[in-house]
């Protein structure tokens, strides 16, 4: 079983100057958060760099953090695609056991890839979100194809995504950024994911 196309991303039904906007101020973001970093990044700042006036950023973004959502947001697209077409065992074509644990290891890798912006999106005033509805998804399927009796009621794929996304962002973040053990830490969590996912599907 292959999952159904997904909604991500941008609304498919956009007004052509929204649009435009919208991958401009895109665009801008992503430049400022390489030359000044990401703490340096404004609502202010955004809007006098591109251009355009501050309440058409803060419509768009509606708080600081929703600008690096965004951001993340583009990055999650590709993520998504890569899943759903891309080459096994990612992608369609391998058990669903081996593909399961390709998706852990490549979304931790995507989420060290991406760290900065993953603590610039989380605001202050929200929880931590325990995984992401594609990824849910797309774990549920793989558990029901692996081990149906276990996945039936959903709780596990709920708890096998919670562990791959907001706890372990907020243990990568106590980690030094540049320490020269940060790749074994990954490598660690990764031969932990492979082997949960072992136990859970044997």
């Amino acid at each position: 079983m292959e999952p159904v196309a997904l909604q991500w991303g941008r609304p498919r039904e956009e007004r052509a100057d929204a649009a435009r906007n919208r991958a401009h101020l895109i665009e801008v973001a992503r430049e400022m958060v390489a030359e000044l970093g990401a703490d340096k990044v404004t609502m202010d700042g955004l809007a006098e760099r591109a251009g355009l006036g501050k309440g058409t950023v803060f419509r768009r973004f509606r708080t600081r953090a929703g600008i690096f959502l965004a951001l993340l947001d583009e990055e999650e697209t590709r993520f998504q695609e890569q899943l759903m077409s891309g080459p096994p065992p990612l992608g369609p074509g391998a058990p669903a056991a081996e593909r399961l644990i390709a998706f852990g290891r490549a979304r931790l890798e995507f989420l060290v890839r991406h760290t900065v912006l993953a603590r610039a999106a989380l605001d202050p005033g929200q929880p931590v979100p325990a995984g992401d509805s594609p990824s849910l998804f797309h774990v549920q399927m793989l558990l029901t194809e692996a081990c149906p009796g276990d996945a039936a009621s959903g709780a596990l794929a709920l708890q096998l995504v919670a562990a791959l996304e907001g706890p372990v962002l907020l243990y990568l973040r106590t980690q030094d950024d540049h320490a020269p053990d940060r790749q074994a830490v990954v490598t660690d969590l990764i031969t932990s994911w492979t082997v949960v996912v072992g136990r859970v599907c044997r």
